[in-house]
C-alpha cells in the first residue's frame, strides 16, 4: 500500500442496496468454500438486496470501503424475537477473503459496537462456528466472552459443526424502572 495515499479513500459507511452485489460476492465465497456460515446455497442478488433492505431499515449495517471497493461488512439484529430480548442483538461480520488479516474486521466490529452502545443495546452476541479461529480471536480481543458451546448443531461438507456463543455487555445494569419488557424496542433502533 502506498504510504502517501490519503485515508479519505478508506471509510466505514452505512450500507445501501447498491452494495448488494459486492456483499453477495463476499458472502457467497464463504457459503461455497467454508463452514463459517451454515447456508449451503449461494444467495442471489435479489435475496441480498432484500436482506439489506430489511436489516438496514431497523438495525446498524455498515460496509468497509477502500477506493470504491467494498472489502467487508457487518450488521446487528435482534438476537431472539421475543420482546424481553429486544436489548440483546446478534452481530455478523464478513471480510473479503483477499483482504483478511488487514484489520478490516476489527475496524468494522469496533464501529458496530460503538453504534450499538449509542443505540442503547445492552448485550451483543456473536454466534461463531468453532473452526473459525480468526473470528474467535477477533471477538476475544474486542472483549467478548465465550458463554456457550453447542455441539454438532450444523452439518456442512459432510462434517458436524459446533457453535460457540460469545457475548459483550455494553451497558451496566441500571435497574431502570421505566424499561419494561413490553417495550417494542423501536426507540433503540
Amino acid at each position: 500500500m502506498n504510504l502517501f495515499r490519503t485515508f479519505a479513500a478508506i471509510m466505514i459507511r452505512k450500507v445501501t442496496v447498491e452494495d448488494a452485489q459486492a456483499i453477495a460476492d463476499i458472502y457467497n465465497e464463504y457459503v461455497r468454500k467454508s463452514v463459517v456460515t451454515f447456508e449451503i446455497e449461494p444467495v442471489t442478488l435479489q435475496e441480498m438486496r432484500q436482506r439489506i433492505d430489511e436489516l438496514s431499515a431497523g438495525y446498524p449495517y455498515w460496509v468497509y470501503e477502500d477506493d470504491g471497493r467494498v472489502l467487508g461488512y457487518c450488521y446487528a439484529h435482534q438476537w431472539k424475537e421475543r420482546a424481553a430480548s429486544g436489548y440483546t442483538w446478534e452481530t455478523a461480520v464478513y471480510v473479503d477473503v483477499s483482504a483478511r488479516g488487514k484489520g478490516i474486521g476489527r475496524a468494522l466490529v469496533s464501529h458496530l459496537i460503538e453504534e450499538c452502545r449509542r443505540a442503547g443495546v445492552h448485550v451483543l452476541v456473536a454466534c461463531i462456528v468453532s473452526e473459525n479461529e480468526g473470528s474467535i480471536r477477533l471477538h476475544r480481543r474486542l472483549g467478548f466472552k465465550q458463554v456457550s458451546h453447542f455441539y454438532q448443531v450444523g452439518r456442512k461438507f459432510g462434517r458436524w459443526l459446533d457453535i460457540l456463543d460469545f457475548q459483550l455487555l455494553l451497558q451496566e445494569d441500571t435497574q431502570d424502572d421505566e424499561c419494561h419488557v413490553e417495550d417494542s424496542c423501536a426507540d433503540i433502533r
